[in-house]
């Protein structure tokens, strides 16, 4: 579904690589956590299958499609069937829940039915479906920035699950919330992906989160792919060579 060759992404203002030569494919059904320091390389690798950031070298194929050789209109259909979930939300705050999940159809639509803010009934009917499943029913006219971090977060993955994707994408995003909070928002994200039979690749700092929800780990350190592999296979070594010596005390032994 997703194959990366020789992806390289450098910085031309600095002398940091921030990807080096990674080599990695991904299939639909993976649920994937991508693990790494801060700066390790992540959410460039991330912004890469988005197209948020052009690499330096390389090529990444969707479908069997060389992404770098796509005209505009056929980026934009393979970028449409990519939902995104950010670490900061990127909401609305002035907007209702409603019509933040609504700026999911964008992609589907003409840019003057997105400035007229007109929706269709089917439309309207999915944001009611979607709504509902992430819990959020009963606050879909309240605006956005009344709501909590974690409710804020289920707007998020709502409004990216409207844009019916066949890969959702995660750059940090329970990095800013509670422990309990984050747990929910994993579980609701793991759900979705077995409903929906998605390709799911996550950015996380927490790897207890990863190894609890994932079925596969990919870990980044200086630019490079050092792991890749089953979650019940990263323990202290891999811990230790991921995170160097963040942390004196065995995470695994805590």
């Amino acid at each position: 579904m997703i194959m990366v060759e020789n992806l390289s992404v450098h910085y031309p203002d600095t002398k940091v690589e921030a990807l080096t030569n990674i080599n990695v494919s991904f299939n639909k059904g993976d649920f994937v956590c991508v693990l790494g320091k801060s700066g390790a390389g992540k959410s460039t690798f991330i912004r890469c299958i988005n197209g948020l950031q052009k690499p330096t070298g390389g090529e990444i194929y969707i479908d069997d499609q060389r992404v770098s050789t796509l005209k505009e209109e056929q980026l934009r259909k393979v970028r449409r069937e990519m939902g995104m979930v950010f670490q900061h939300f990127s909401l609305i705050p002035r907007l209702s829940v409603q019509q933040n999940i609504l700026t999911g159809t964008f992609g589907y639509r003409s840019s003057f039915k997105n400035m007229i803010g007109y929706f269709t009934a089917n439309e309207l009917e999915l944001a009611k479906r979607v709504i509902s499943s992430v819990g959020l029913t009963e606050m879909a006219n309240r605006r956005v920035e009344y709501l909590s971090g974690g409710q804020k977060q289920r707007v998020g993955i709502a409004r990216a699950l409207m844009q019916q994707p066949k890969i959702l994408l995660g750059d940090e995003p329970v990095a800013s919330l509670d422990p309990g909070t984050s747990n929910h928002i994993f579980t609701l994200l793991k759900e979705m992906h077995e409903r929906l039979k998605l390709l799911t690749i996550i950015n996380v700092h927490d790897v207890d989160l990863a190894k609890r929800y994932a079925t596969r780990i990919i870990a980044f350190k200086n630019g490079h792919l050092i792991y890749d592999g089953s979650p019940e296979d990263f323990n202290d070594k891999e811990y230790y060579e991921t995170y160097e010596s963040e942390q004196q005390n065995s995470f695994f032994s805590m």
